[in-house]
C-alpha cells in the first residue's frame, strides 16, 4: 500500500474533519475549525495543512504554523485504525522541514497531559517536555 503526504488545501475540509472526529480530536465547526477559518489559516503562507495518505485515502492529518517567532505542530491526528506505525512521526518531520524553512529555530506542540500516546510520539521525535510552563488562553467565545 502505498503512502504520500501531501500538502493540503480547502478541497480537503471535509476529509480534515472526518480524521479529526475518527482520531477523536475535539474540533470547533463554528468557531476557529469552521470552513471560514481553515481556509483563512490555508492563505497563510507561515501555515501549512498536511495529509498522509494510504492509498489516496487520508489517515493523517496535521497542521504547522510558524508565528514569526516559533514554529507550532498542532492539530496532528492519525487514523486509530493506523496509530503504532511511525505515521504521526512523519506527519511531524515534514513539518519541521516546513516551519524550518520558515525561519523556526524553536518548534513546539501543545498536548494535553492525558494524551499519553502524543506525548510518547513526540518525545520519541526528540521533544522535551517543559514542566514548568503553563498555557493560558483568553477567548471571545467557547468555539474561538
Amino acid at each position: 500500500m502505498a503512502q504520500e503526504i501531501k500538502r493540503l488545501d480547502i478541497d480537503a475540509y471535509d476529509e480534515i474533519i472526518r480524521v479529526w472526529a475518527e482520531s477523536g480530536l475535539p474540533f470547533k465547526l463554528k468557531g476557529r475549525d469552521s470552513l471560514e477559518a481553515v481556509a483563512k489559516e490555508m492563505a497563510n503562507p507561515n501555515c501549512a495543512f498536511f495529509g498522509l495518505f494510504l492509498d489516496e485515502k487520508m489517515i493523517g492529518v496535521v497542521i504547522a504554523n510558524f508565528d514569526g517567532r516559533r514554529g507550532w505542530i498542532n492539530r496532528l491526528a492519525i487514523d486509530p485504525d493506523q496509530r503504532g506505525l511511525g505515521l504521526a512521526a512523519k506527519l511531524i518531520e515534514i513539518s519541521e522541514e516546513f516551519l524550518r524553512s520558515a525561519g523556526a529555530v524553536v518548534i513546539c506542540a501543545l498536548i494535553e497531559e492525558i494524551n499519553y500516546p502524543s506525548i510518547s510520539c513526540f518525545q520519541n521525535s526528540g521533544y522535551t517536555c517543559e514542566p514548568n510552563i503553563k498555557y493560558f488562553t483568553k477567548r471571545p467565545s467557547p468555539d474561538a
